[in-house]
């Protein structure tokens, strides 16, 4: 009787699941393991919301395998250390599991492979199972180059690359009968959750996305930006905990066909160019991809600005709608990341990383590649051809919430303010403004410009 691991990671997911399709051809039985690492609560990525979200989708996917009689394998501690204890209990020949990008997953892996050699226990490692694409699969042409640090090219070539076609979910998944599980995690008694925060597994982000390809795909380059209109995908959390699979979703929505679905595909792009930055650079987490020799502000005044900020109370009121729906859904729009990243990088000149930092403890999709590379990408120091350019908050809300529907629904105290003039409330009569109690601008859009320009250089 032979045997297998599969160990699931970011991939936590039945349908188009590479490792566990091999790991099925080539064993009698298979062993579905998760390990909640103590290396991710250690190094301040288990996240409140995550964590929750997480236990939904390991409770989704434990119930997809009892129906196809199997089950989860649930253990806690060091993944290499738990992964060792499977083989050895199981007997197993052979250890599959998602490639990963970020230096954690390439440690992880080289410390398994060390660790299972031992034991004369094989690793193997799966490709374009958290991307559509393998990180890698596509470089530019000339030696010495192991990445795209420009989209656009990158768009291009990714396109040209043929995807892999979607493994279908297994019908039967026999596990042996020795290797004991811990608990399954629950949502249950995780304190500090946003009260929006969505619901997590495999079910469920097959039921939206199929809800969104039938009814939003086809508006979707039109309505993506509109941030009253809430016409994105929401499929980010799916994406990052892997309960969707990428190659597949890219797969669906170019059956659908149209403008809508070319300009989501080009998202998902966005996504796989992270990830194969990251992985060529995974330094890149924590340092400048471009350094700009920035003089970030610190002190006292930088502190209670970007306390302002994180609290939703700038006196900007497209900034602060952005910010209260983060801490409320643990989610916020890309276009409200978008600005909000610029408002904090750029009009307040504080560093990216202290913003980085609070989307990651806050996001149910905080993702190392699209979280720091987005955030560099507005700050300047990543890949953006157009590292000085700075959003102007008001501009962007006239723009991408012209009726103020967005504002008035997160900022609650200018419900009353008609029309774009919510969008300035400085400019309201004082005794108004007085009512409303809604702070004023921690600093002018003139004055943060100037000295952001002057920290750069820049006439």
């Amino acid at each position: 009787m032979t045997v297998a691991v599969v160990l699931f990671t970011s991939d936590l997911r039945l349908h188009d699941h590479p490792p566990l399709h091999a790991a099925l051809a080539a064993a009698d039985e298979v062993v579905p393991l998760f390990v909640l690492d103590d290396a991710v609560e250690a190094a301040g990525f288990g996240a409140p919301n995550r964590r929750a979200f997480l236990a939904d989708c390991l409770r989704d996917l434990d119930a997809g395998l009892r129906e196809r009689g199997g089950r989860l394998v649930v253990r806690e501690g060091d993944v290499v250390e738990e992964t060792g204890r499977i083989v050895t209990e199981s007997g197993a020949g052979t250890v599959h599991m998602a490639a990963g990008v970020s230096a954690f997953a390439q440690r992880r892996e080289e410390r398994l492979r060390e660790a299972l050699s031992s034991t004369g226990c094989r690793l193997s490692v799966h490709d374009a199972v958290i991307t559509a694409v393998a990180p890698g699969a596509v470089i530019p042409s000339g030696a010495g180059r192991d990445h795209f640090a420009v989209f656009t090219p990158y768009f291009r070539r990714w396109t040209e690359e043929g995807l892999r076609s979607p493994f279908r979910a297994p019908r039967t998944v026999r596990v042996p009968e020795g290797p004991a599980s811990a608990a399954l995690p629950s949502r249950e008694g995780v304190k500090g959750l946003s009260p929006g925060l969505a619901e997590g597994g495999e079910t469920e982000g097959r039921r939206v996305f199929t809800a969104w390809r039938r009814n939003g795909l086809a508006s979707y380059e039109e309505l993506h930006d509109d941030l009253a209109g809430d016409a994105t995908s929401r499929l980010s959390p799916h994406l990052h905990f892997g309960t969707l699979s990428p190659a597949e979703v890219v797969h669906r929505a170019r059956d659908a066909g149209g403008p809508g679905a070319e300009a989501f595909v080009r998202q998902v792009c966005w996504r796989d160019f992270h990830h194969q930055v990251l992985a060529a650079r995974p330094a890149a987490a924590r340092s400048d991809y471009r350094t700009r020799q920035d003089r970030w502000r610190t002190g006292r005044a930088a502190e209670t600005e970007t306390a302002a900020w994180k609290e939703g109370r700038t006196g900007y009121p497209i900034v602060d709608a952005a910010m209260r729906q983060l801490l409320h859904e643990g989610w916020m729009h890309n276009r409200g990341r978008l600005l909000t990243a610029s408002f904090l990088a750029k009009t307040l000149y504080v560093d990216w990383r202290a913003g980085a930092r609070h989307f990651l403890d806050l996001l149910v999709d905080g993702d190392v590649a699209n979280n720091q590379l987005n955030w560099q990408w507005v700050a300047g120091t990543g890949t953006d051809s157009r590292p000085n350019r700075v959003l102007n908050p008001v501009t962007q809300a006239k723009r991408y919430d012209p009726d103020g529907a967005y504002v008035r629904r997160w900022v609650p105290e200018l419900s009353e303010v008609a029309g774009a003039a919510v969008h300035e409330p400085w400019k309201l009569p004082e005794r108004e403004r007085a009512r409303y109690g809604y702070p004023e601008p921690v600093v002018g859009l003139p004055e943060g410009l100037a000295r952001f320009k002057e920290a750069r250089g820049l006439d």
